[in-house]
């Protein structure tokens, strides 16, 4: 139980700073399991040498112990790493993630001794080694499934990651301190010293922000992020884990938000002219997140009804209470994206999806079938407007959706946001070009809003030829993490000295 919730709140420990990429995933996985299988090996060769219960409970304790310590002597780290990474130095991140996972070395190579030593422990008749290993493996099992659910869904929400390794290591340092008072209550005296060190880990850990940042008025971790709304000059920022990526912006005193919002708004006039504000009947935002395009929608058209979908419901609670994401228009479901729309039954004038987790879309969102199921809930000149991402010199990702969309979708227009590493690709429902968005914004009445038309104008400058190259991505392959982390190495390797953070205004 105590390793697999070492395991799951590494990656809340170390997603807050690297990122929640397949490359970390599998690179805490791999070398969790490096270390475990040391352990094995350790263990029982430990066990055949000094076949005591003492020996074995005292393993335990220091493994809990040391489980314990991760997140404290992570810290220094990875606030380091935070740095680094936010000038893009890919060699010192590169060796920040490495050291902190070596941080992992000793107290899962300890609980991986715990296994074999049991085993040996309890087998009293070679004739039932067998049953006896059986009966440890599964009770092991057992352990890991509650490591593995319990942290995600009660404990790392309820109480943090830092606590949460304090709580874990903590009940496994109980239960090794009473089976040496059970054995020897020397060794159980010897030992609560670590308890009492644990306790006061764990009220120095209650202190203090996961990833401190300027301007920092909420931090939260949710079942899927940590959440932090940041203040700066009157605007409002919402950032998810690594804080690359602004992912809602907000200013009482402007809709404008000079990013890749702005940009959705321009979506509809792809369609053939005369195409008018009012023309704009409803839409469904997936990736809600704190509500900016749902604002500047309803600004800009209108009390339209507005469907948002947004799959952590402590985001939507963070809209509402920092973003000013309480229009009545707004209709609000806590849904993975895909599943959400799918249940729908209204058709929608405009579809815009703005679901990443940095820097990954989801892939089951850039599929035919996904789009497939968009095109049933568009109406008659309805779009779809997707945000993706590229590097300058890199637009593989953006051709390879663009030809993905074409297979559904008759046109589809591709708009670069200015000074950002962010493209809009538009999809029409009917036949389009791009001229129909500089016509419509010729066309456009005098009463329209300045921010549409502002956007419209910018958008026109910024039209870039569709470009279908490059794998079409489907529900059984949609190789999108591998593309987009070829793109990062590339740009990394390129030796760009401007930083993601700098680029990336949303996500």
């Amino acid at each position: 139980m105590t390793t697999l919730a070492s395991e799951v709140a590494a990656f809340r420990l170390l997603g807050n700073i690297f990122g929640t990429s397949n490359i970390v995933w599998t690179s805490i996985i791999g070398l969790i399991l490096l270390y475990l299988a040391v352990g094995y090996f350790i263990g029982g060769r430990w066990a055949d040498r000094s076949p005591k219960v003492t020996t074995f409970f005292s393993i335990m304790a220091w493994g809990a112990f040391t489980t314990g310590l991760i997140p404290f002597f992570s810290r220094p780290v990875l606030l380091q790493a935070s740095r680094t990474l936010a000038a893009l130095n890919a060699p010192a991140t590169a060796g920040a993630f490495l050291g902190t996972m070596l941080l992992f070395a000793v107290p899962v190579t300890l609980l991986g001794c715990l296994s074999p030593f049991a085993i040996r422990l309890l087998i009293s008749e070679p004739s039932k080694s067998g049953e006896t290993s059986g009966k440890v493996y599964a009770l092991s099992t057992c352990g890991s499934l509650l490591g593995s659910f319990l942290p995600i869904l009660v404990v790392i929400p309820l109480i943090g990651t830092r606590l949460t390794y304090i709580f874990f290591a903590g009940v496994l340092l109980l239960i090794a301190i009473t089976g040496l008072w059970v054995s020897s209550r020397t060794m159980a005296l010897r030992h609560l010293w670590m308890l009492a060190a644990l306790l006061g880990l764990g009220l120095f850990a209650s202190r203090g922000n996961l990833r401190p940042v300027a301007g920092l008025i909420f931090e939260h971790e949710s079942p899927y992020n940590l959440i932090q709304v940041v203040e700066r000059k009157d605007t409002r920022y919402l950032l998810l884990n690594e804080g690359q990526g602004v992912h809602s912006i907000y200013n009482p005193n402007t809709i404008k938000s000079s990013g890749t919002w702005d940009y959705y708004l321009t979506a509809p006039f792809f369609n053939s002219p005369p195409f008018l504000p009012s023309d704009v009947h409803n839409a469904a935002i997936i990736g809600l997140a704190a509500g900016t395009i749902s604002r500047q929608y309803t600004e800009v058209y209108g009390e339209i009804p507005i469907t948002g979908i947004e799959i952590d419901g402590d985001i939507i609670t963070a809209g509402r209470r920092y973003f000013a994401m309480q229009q009545n228009n707004l209709h609000v479901i806590e849904a993975d994206g895909r599943v959400a729309l799918a249940n729908l039954t209204d058709k929608f004038s405009v579809i815009a999806v703005d679901a990443y987790r940095l820097p990954y879309i989801p892939w089951h969102m850039t599929t035919q079938e996904f789009f497939n199921e968009a095109r049933l809930h568009l109406q008659e000149r309805g779009v779809l407007a997707i945000n993706v991402g590229r590097t300058p010199n890199d637009r593989r990702l953006v051709d390879a959706l663009s030809a993905t969309l074409l297979t559904v979708f008759p046109s589809v227009h591709v708009i670069d946001v200015p000074d950002t590493f962010n493209t809009i690709l538009i999809a029409t429902l009917q036949h389009s070009t791009p001229n129909n968005l500089i016509d419509n914004l010729n066309n456009l009445p005098g009463d329209a809003h300045p921010l549409l038309r502002s956007a419209m104008q910018t958008g026109a400058k910024n039209l870039r030829p569709t470009n279908a190259t490059g794998p079409i991505f489907t529900d059984d392959q949609a190789p999108v993490e591998q593309l987009t982390n070829s793109i990062l190495l590339r740009y990394i390797l390129e030796g760009s000295s401007n930083a993601l953070s700098d680029n990336t205004t949303s996500s």
